[in-house]
């Protein structure tokens, strides 16, 4: 039987095949003449992949076999997709998927024991709110497209919600693990709806309306959009009662009622929604760009390098943010819709990875933990591809190791340390007992 860490090797080859394949597409574009630098940064690119699979071999033998190969295809892909685009801003990604990587490895080092999270939740959870409010913080916070979104200290500059929205992951798991039964226990029923007792679910409601708050303080609605949904997920995971996810949903139906009808940032969003048409050249534009960009790609795409970034002949943008915000119209304008599905598709694998390391877990930290961690993922995907193809407002959230952006890239590789490490233990774990027998893909 082919151990994890062997099969994990073998899907990074490809990975590296593919990337080299996709560089030397571009180079065909953009070039008369063909050379050997697609092969330098795919050896390159499987050198640093191999590192950090030498180390998950030495620290968490255990751990799931997919997750990183899948998380390295995507990190390909936005390589590609930005050089494409600017090979300045390609570079700097190269950089901070080497930093993320760095950081991966420490995540692994330090918090092998991740059970130390819970003692310090209340810690975690301040650490996670300050880090909303300081975009605000007068000389070190900046407005990007009318939201406040990054901090600046000196050379440093980076999106704080990126890491805010681990901590408060983290600290919804370890009060949920706590709380779970007297939530259940204690639950009364009103007009046929289960409540829980307010004692026990205050405390929750407090940091979780807090973040709210903060988040539209910042204008940052696509993590605002993300804290929510995992609020609601970890929620249902710790006591299985659908009433309160429905309570959550009148929640947030309420509240986006109000804050779209009293926040003129949120309101202007949802009218560039419903009708980009009513000012095509300013606010719609993006919107109505990236539509373009997609219905143009047709099925097959237009290949590497077709794409019209900016008009002929200026600088000027044709397709707005393309390396951040409207990557995935990108995508689908290059790749077509079957490139822009298989995109999806490794966004669905790495949360079914993530979802069946929760089921494994045995404790219920690391179960709510793995959820959290995964929703959160999940739906930072979600609401960037839903926003560009229009099925929910465009925010600014970034796509997960494919746009371009160093909090996003650094923060999601700590994301995944934390789920490799619930991985290693969960699998351990079942392991010894008997209980891990699953088919390839599906499983293990």
């Amino acid at each position: 039987m082919i151990s994890a860490r062997n099969r994990e090797l073998a899907a990074l080859i490809p990975v590296a095949l593919l990337l080299t394949a996709g560089f030397a597409a571009v180079f065909a574009q953009e070039n008369t003449r063909l050379g050997d630098l697609s092969l330098v940064y795919g050896a390159y690119f499987l050198a640093v992949c191999l590192a950090a699979h030498i180390y998950l071999r030495i620290r968490l033998p255990d751990a799931d076999p997919y997750l990183f190969p899948l998380v390295a295809l995507l990190t390909a892909f936005g390589l590609v997709m930005i050089y494409r685009i600017d090979a300045d801003l390609a570079r700097d990604q190269a950089n901070w998927f080497v930093l993320g990587l760095v950081l991966f490895a420490l995540t692994i080092h330090f918090l092998r024991d991740y059970d130390v999270l819970e003692r310090y939740r209340y810690t975690i959870a301040a650490v996670g709110l300050l880090l909303l409010l300081a975009p605000r913080l007068p000389g070190i916070g900046q407005q990007v497209n009318g939201a406040y979104l990054g901090v600046e200290l000196g050379p440093l500059a980076f999106q704080p919600a990126e890491f805010s929205k681990i901590c408060i992951v983290v600290f919804l798991a370890s009060y949920l693990r706590e709380h779970r039964e007297v939530l259940i226990v204690g639950a009364r029923r009103v007009l046929g709806v289960t409540l829980p007792p307010l004692k026990h679910l205050g405390p929750l409601l407090v940091v979780w309306g807090a973040s709210m708050f903060m988040l539209v303080f910042i204008r940052d609605l696509g993590s605002s959009l993300m804290f929510f949904a995992a609020f609601l997920a970890l929620l249902y995971v710790a006591t299985g009662r659908f009433s309160f996810v429905v309570i959550g949903m009148a929640m947030f139906l309420l509240g986006a009622w109000f804050f779209s009808s009293t926040v003129p940032h949120v309101h202007d969003r949802i009218e560039v929604w419903l009708d980009p048409y009513s000012d095509p050249t300013e606010s719609g534009y993006q919107v109505l760009q990236s539509i373009f960009a997609q219905a143009d790609g047709g099925l097959f795409g237009k290949g590497f390098g077709q794409a019209l970034v900016t008009i002929p002949g200026s600088n000027d943008a044709l397709l707005p943010a393309a390396q951040t915000d409207t990557i995935y119209a990108l995508i689908v304008n290059e790749l077509g819709l079957f490139g822009a599905c298989g995109v999806v598709l490794i966004y669905l694998l790495i949360t079914a990875r993530g979802f069946k390391i929760a089921l494994l877990a045995a404790d219920g930290f690391s179960k709510l933990l793995a959820t959290g961690l995964t929703a959160v993922f999940a739906i930072q995907a979600f609401v960037i591809i839903g926003g560009v193809t229009r099925v929910i407002p465009l925010t600014g959230v970034t796509l997960p190791f494919i746009s371009y952006g160093g909090s996003s890239i650094v923060a999601n590789f700590v994301l995944l340390a934390l789920l490799l490490l619930i991985s290693d233990r969960a699998r351990r774990e079942a392991g010894s007992s008997g209980r891990l027998g699953e088919p390839a893909m599906g499983g293990s």
